[in-house]
């Protein structure tokens, strides 16, 4: 059978998941004619996931393919290079990085030096910059020997608020909608497919993760920009392939909610220490939910306590 029937039953079947590598489960899932999701785990980074543990997009056009984010380390970006092989024979012509994590930006090196242009927004590249050595330093724990290759390589192409271009007639228009969970937020918008790529704006199936790089405050008004579009189809920066009523539930009222509550909490003069009984019980469903909600809610009280 040949790739491109491969890739027609998929899609025509309806079928979710197209394929998975055998060690890293990145599953492989269409969203329009020539657009796909591939979703990777949503636990910890590893030496098994290669620090892909996030949701990826490619668009297969007839003059090359658009890689949204490149993965997590240059062995994480290798092996979306070979699912995508599965799915096209045409080249990556470019790279999108969504934000300043590091499956958003530590896989450029492989894809530059296979000729593809990198595009970031230039909030991006000044987290990337400011948090590369603490994130290699992280990975080389986690890792271990899997990091080997990896470079530290930014992108071509930077942009301040909205960059768009055309790729075998396909538009592509990137918009810097954070600071969100990193500082650089981008959504990437297929207007012809009503298709958007989220990056790290929207997370599903799993508990979001606020950190001391992120603005829960400024998430808010980063979720509404991409709500604003009124896409028919959501891929989000971890999980896989959604509505916007479920990137809304799972996100955008996670927030909401860990929000109000500590504000009361913090008006009735609640501490640090007692904000992570703050209920969030709500979304006790949600996968990590165990391992983040209580960092979630000091990040947010520290937040918080200055606004």
């Amino acid at each position: 059978m040949t790739r491109r029937s491969i890739q027609l039953l998929a899609w025509g079947g309806g079928l979710l998941l197209l394929f998975a590598t055998p060690a890293l489960a990145l599953e492989v899932q269409p969203v329009a004619e020539g657009v796909y999701a591939l979703v990777g785990e949503k636990e910890q980074r590893s030496s098994e996931n290669l620090a892909n543990n996030a949701t990826f997009g490619v668009v297969v056009t007839d003059e090359g393919v658009v890689l949204v984010d490149p993965g997590g380390s240059r062995r994480g970006a290798e092996e979306i290079d070979r699912v995508i092989l599965g799915l096209t024979d045409q080249p990556v012509k470019v790279v999108i990085n969504t934000g300043g994590q590091d499956h958003r930006w530590l896989g450029n090196g492989y894809w530059r030096a296979k000729g593809a242009r990198v595009i970031a927004s230039a909030a991006a590249v000044a987290d990337q910059r400011e948090r590369a050595s603490m994130q290699m330093t992280v990975l080389r724990e986690l890792l271990g020997a899997a990091l080997e290759g990896t470079e530290q390589a930014f992108a071509d192409e930077v942009f301040e608020d909205t960059y768009a271009f055309t790729l075998g007639g396909e538009r592509f228009e990137l918009k810097h909608a954070g600071p969100a969970h990193t500082p650089g937020d981008s959504y990437v918008w297929l207007p012809g497919r009503r298709v958007v790529f989220t990056g790290d704006i929207v997370y599903v199936e799993r508990l979001l993760g606020v950190g001391p790089q992120s603005s829960s405050r400024l998430w808010l008004q980063a979720f509404e920009a991409v709500a604003a579009l009124d896409p028919l189809h959501v891929v989000p920066g971890h999980g896989h392939l959604a509505t916007l009523g479920q990137a809304r539930a799972e996100t955008y009222d996670y927030l909401v909610n860990l929000r109000d509550r500590m504000r009361a909490y913090i008006d009735a003069g609640g501490d640090m220490i007692g904000s992570v009984e703050v209920d969030q019980s709500a979304f006790a469903h949600l996968e990590q939910f165990d391992a983040l909600a209580g960092r979630n809610a000091q990040q947010v009280f520290s937040e918080m306590e200055w606004e």
